[in-house]
């Protein structure tokens, strides 16, 4: 990009700026924090394009200055932990917005996919799950015990083997971005089908509401953050096909630090769900209260922390 360009897209973002830190008393720690990280990134790219230019000698005088204005009575590193997953994070996300809705309506259409397939075709379920595991969840059924299945083996290893596989798929549906996107939709594909006949398979026997009432008390954060993770990736893709008025490295870079970021926000919520399907789980039918108080409050923590804070982020005036 020509430095004449980045200056007239930049510059009154820039001026704005420049008067929230000489009056930061009246303006929000959090927007401060989001002017030093906006031009901390701008000073990046002109140290790059512009090393010699009067433009770079500005941020980096303006980046000083945010910088002893905000930084200097930080008390601890703890700031920096709770400011990533309190502003960046959802800064992130709100950038990422388009590709988060398309991987959930790749997600979406996978499912349907799966419940069509196995309405129509008796043996797509045991192709997709494998004939012990569904033979196994037959008997379980038939016992009065449908998800009887997260009964197997210890609650620690159940525990560390689950978070370890999720954390596993989500890696690959961010890193399979890098294949212009085709790679995270194949991800997503093939797990929503699994999904989708999964779940039909309980609808045939009649058991798709009791087994819900156990899968859900994990799947709430394990499948959105799939989906989250799928967002990622598609937007590693838009990086290297729409780069814009950038470079494709340029675009991909910037692009790979925001899918970066978003991904890493999500490791919490795996390990919560690999604890819930370790440790919780396997005791869905002593409380059905408990296991829909469980799937709500997870729902409602992924709604809020990946659309509602975002959009409340990006109208920080409102």
């Amino acid at each position: 990009m020509r430095e004449a360009a980045f200056v007239d897209r930049n510059k009154k973002k820039w001026l704005v700026i420049e008067e929230n830190l000489k009056n930061k008393i009246n303006i929000h720690p959090d927007e401060l924090a989001s002017n030093y990280i906006e031009l901390t990134n701008d000073l990046a790219y002109a140290q790059a394009f512009y090393p010699d230019s009067k433009t770079k000698e500005y941020l980096n005088e303006l980046s000083i200055f945010a910088h002893q204005s905000i930084y200097k009575d930080q008390k601890s590193s703890s700031n920096q932990f709770f400011n990533f997953f309190k502003q960046e994070v959802p800064k992130a996300v709100y950038y990422c917005r388009w590709q988060l809705f398309y991987s959930f309506l790749i997600f979406t259409f996978s499912v349907l996919i799966g419940v069509i397939s196995a309405h129509y075709d008796e043996g797509f379920i045991r192709f997709i799950l494998g004939n012990s595991y569904v033979d196994t969840t037959i008997e379980n059924i038939k016992a009065g015990n449908p998800a009887a299945i997260y009964h197997s083996g210890g609650e620690l290893a159940g525990f560390l083997g689950i978070t370890i596989n999720n954390i596993r798929v989500a890696f690959l549906a961010f890193a399979f971005g890098i294949f212009l996107g085709v790679g995270t939709g194949y991800i997503l594909l093939i797990n929503g089908i699994m999904i989708g006949a999964f779940h039909y398979m309980f609808y045939q026997y009649g058991v798709l509401s009791t087994a819900m009432t156990a899968i859900w008390i994990h799947g709430a954060f394990e499948i959105s953050v799939i989906i989250i993770a799928g967002g990622c990736g598609l937007l590693l893709g838009k990086g290297i096909l729409f780069p814009k008025s950038y470079t494709r490295f340029e675009s991909f870079r910037y692009n790979i630090k925001n899918a970066g970021t978003i991904l890493l926000s999500t490791v919490p919520f795996f390990i919560v769900a690999g604890f819930l399907e370790g440790f919780i789980t396997r005791h869905y039918q002593l409380s059905i209260i408990l296991s829909l108080s469980i799937t709500f409050i997870s729902l409602i923590t992924i709604i809020f922390y990946y659309i509602v804070l975002p959009i409340k982020f990006s109208k920080p005036n409102l």
